[in-house]
């Protein structure tokens, strides 16, 4: 699983990573746990609001932190 975690590393950002490491640990999955800063590369994604999660490849969720709980959920769907 690769887990990309989309922004310029605000607060927002660095605190969606953990819950998304967090999570990823907590239901013992191996994920390839990856930032994106470039915003050429956050806009191909038709990302307009950070931070964004996207698993995959197919963005999750954009412009919110997600917690550990929700970001669990998606994962294990």
């Amino acid at each position: 699983m690769k887990i990309e975690i989309l922004g310029a590393g605000c607060p927002k950002c660095k605190q969606l990573t953990s819950n998304a490491e967090a999570a990823a640990k907590e239901l013992n999955i191996q994920a390839e746990i990856g930032k994106v800063t470039d915003i050429d590369k956050i806009t191909e994604y038709g990302v307009m609001m950070t931070p964004a999660l996207v698993i995959d490849g197919i963005v999750v969720s954009a412009g919110k932190v997600l917690s550990e709980d929700e970001i669990k959920k998606i994962i294990s769907k």
